[in-house]
Parts: C-alpha cells; structure tokens; sequence
C-alpha cells in the first residue's frame, strides 16, 4: 500500500491540536464502547479528525452502525 495519508495529515494539523483532556475523554468513551459518532460528538469534533487521532493513540473505537 502506497502513503496516500500525507495530504490528509496535513489537512488535519492545521485544526485545533488535541489536548491531554480530549485524549483522556476520547479513551474513555471509546473504553465504554461507543461509537465514533458519539465521541466525535462528545469531543467536538469531525468523525475524521477523531478516527485519524484515534488511530495513531492506538485507540479501539468500538465499530457501530
């Protein structure tokens, strides 16, 4: 798999960083199970932003439809 990621990487820093209390809240609603649309609502942020930070903190988002 190529790095197509680059762009988008870069696209998201320019939001708002992620602070040590979204991190914490983010770890725990995701502990909970909930969906991604919940936490990103919870935590004010796009699904996308909230996927790509999760991912790279080693966060489980539990997959809900």
């Amino acid at each position: 798999g190529g790095r197509q990621l680059m762009a988008k990487e870069q696209f998201e820093r320019h939001k708002q960083p992620w602070n040590g209390e979204e991190a914490g809240k983010l770890k725990l609603l995701a502990g909970k199970g909930q969906g991604l649309k919940q936490i990103a609502k919870a935590l004010n942020r796009s699904e996308e932003s909230t996927k790509t930070f999760a991912k790279q903190n080693k966060i489980k988002i539990a997959k809900k439809r």
